[in-house]
């Protein structure tokens, strides 16, 4: 945080102005103290002694209730470190999980149970088992959905799951909380990498809380698993369908949704891992005014990854025509050579709106763009990755018609600068759910729920595949260099999560979706039929 001394005067002034209210609640404060003791005083000179001891012991229930925050929590246990060293260079264990991992065991999994087994050799958690978790965000209720074909077939068999090999980049098995991999092709980049990177940051961060499983991963883009080509319930030649994870779906396939990699860093990129990222974003919004920022609908990214994206170019301003859009080609060529210089996220909310627009698929850059207080002008995409199914349009983003992208974005711009209120408010809400309801400890949550109900549904005991390697957290990060091994350092988990995960709700009522799914069309047709009117 920048001082007085750099010249930033509002800053300076705002500090000051704290300063002043520091120092006239601190003289308030005095005055209200010798308030008090005279009131005491009183109290001794004119009321009965056996008032005063009551008064006494609400004073004294008061002063120990006020030094728990009004509430009598039990005091919690020291948090555990998650130990974590890189051997010498030289040593010869130095790529090794052995050394640290305890044997396999050929107990049970450890429970799936919100509360671990009293008899399980790992720490506990948390020290505050008696206090009600919080609910998790209602984006949580879709991995129910998600999971729903499987239920409906009795649950997963050792045949689905190899089904998928063919369409996955690696299988990961968990076995007595140990993590082992077998990998089929390479994945783009280190997609596969940061994604088994951020399993083994879950593994340490909730010891014994993983249960044992056995699943297929694919790190590619669009989604694969479709519903039409695994036609259930028609005898018994017909093929399992195959549990695939990945990074979105869309509501004809049955690919289930994961966290997609970049949460834990995309060096190739130079994209800081999500935790680090949130607060130079949140300091990047508070740089520039809402009002006082370009009137305008800003995107930058790489247009020649999809048709769509290469349309969005012609929005741009052209013949005359003036769409309200300001966009730019992101060379990623360019920016390795010049050190990244003109793709720092945190300096790009400059704009009073920020285009999303789906790249092959869904893309990363949706919670980046959302996350920028200006309103999201989001292309409306049948992709869908884990949360975004709980945004809804004209609250959380503006919604812009696919087949018709530069009259409408320049249409919602123009609604904004007209109802910059109503504009700010949805920039806000955006922001704010991406701020509050996607940090890393939901994302964590997330991961741990989905992982905990798709074990639930195993039908056999998982095994570990006969050429697959065990990964821990020295043998990623040990090994790594570069970018890969800082952003990596920069998203380890360095203590053992010291409360409980956020509670699971129930899945949706099939009234309940339909009520969305109305609720959502209700508010794209709405806006729709503002455009054709103006």
């Amino acid at each position: 945080m920048k001082s007085c001394v750099d010249g930033e005067e509002g800053m300076c002034g705002s500090i000051n102005e704290k300063r002043k209210s520091a120092i006239a609640a601190i003289k308030s404060s005095t005055r209200g103290v010798g308030i008090v003791f005279v009131a005491l005083f009183l109290l001794v000179v004119l009321i009965p002694s056996r008032w005063i001891d009551r008064v006494s012991f609400v004073l004294t229930n008061n002063e120990e209730s006020s030094s728990h925050g009004g509430h009598a929590h039990p005091k919690k246990s020291p948090r555990i470190p998650i130990s974590f060293t890189c051997p010498n260079a030289t040593s010869v264990e130095r790529l090794s999980c052995t050394r640290r991992a305890p044997p396999l065991s050929t107990s049970p999994s450890p429970s799936p149970s919100p509360t671990p087994s009293s008899s399980s050799s790992e720490p506990s958690p948390s020290t505050a088992a008696t206090t009600a978790a919080a609910a998790c965000p209602g984006y949580f209720r879709y991995i129910h959905e998600d999971l729903r074909p499987w239920r409906g077939r009795g649950g997963i068999t050792r045949a689905a799951v190899e089904e998928a090999r063919s369409l996955a980049h690696f299988r990961l098995v968990v076995l007595g909380g140990r993590a082992f991999v077998e990998h089929y092709s390479g994945a783009f980049q280190t997609r596969d990498v940061f994604t088994l990177w951020g399993v083994l940051q879950l593994l340490a961060r909730y010891p014994g809380r993983v249960p044992d499983l056995d699943l297929m991963f694919n790190c590619d883009d669009p989604p694969v698993v479709r519903f039409d080509s695994y036609r259930a319930g028609e005898g018994p030649s017909a093929p399992p369908l195959p549990p695939l994870f990945r990074y979105c779906k869309e509501p004809a396939t049955a690919d289930i949704v994961f966290p997609d990699w970049s949460f834990w860093g995309w060096p190739e990129v130079n994209i800081k891992p999500w935790e680090p990222l949130l607060v130079d974003l949140k300091e990047g919004n508070e740089r520039v005014k809402w009002k006082d920022r370009e009137p305008y609908a800003f995107w930058k990214g790489n247009p020649w990854v999809a048709g769509t994206r290469q349309d969005l170019l012609k929005c741009n301003v052209s013949n005359g025509r003036e769409w309200n859009a300001r966009l730019f080609t992101q060379n990623w060529e360019s920016e390795i050579r010049n050190g990244f210089k003109g793709s720092n996220l945190a300096d790009q909310c400059l704009y009073r709106y920020k285009i999303y627009i789906e790249g092959r698929a869904w893309s990363v850059s949706e919670k980046y763009i959302l996350a920028c207080n200006s309103p999201t002008l989001l292309v409306t995409s049948m992709y869908q990755d884990f949360f975004t199914r709980g945004l809804m349009p004209g609250h959380h983003y503006w919604p812009i018609r696919p087949d018709h992208k530069c009259p409408s974005i320049k249409f919602a711009v123009d609604w904004g600068n007209k109802h910059q209120k109503e504009a700010q408010a949805i920039g806000k809400a955006g922001s704010g759910f991406i701020q509050e309801e996607v940090k890393m400890d939901y994302v964590y949550d997330y991961m741990l729920h989905l992982l905990t109900e798709y074990a639930k549904l195993l039908r056999y005991k998982p095994t570990v595949p006969e050429k697959a390697t065990e990964l821990c957290l020295e043998s990623m990060a040990c090994a790594a260099e570069g970018l890969v091994k800082t952003f990596m350092m920069d998203s380890r988990a360095k203590w053992v999560h010291d409360s409980e995960p956020c509670t699971l709700p129930p899945s949706f009522d099939p009234k309940e979706l339909k009520e969305i799914s109305k609720r959502k069309d209700e508010a794209i047709k709405q806006v729709e039929m503002w455009e054709r009117k103006a």
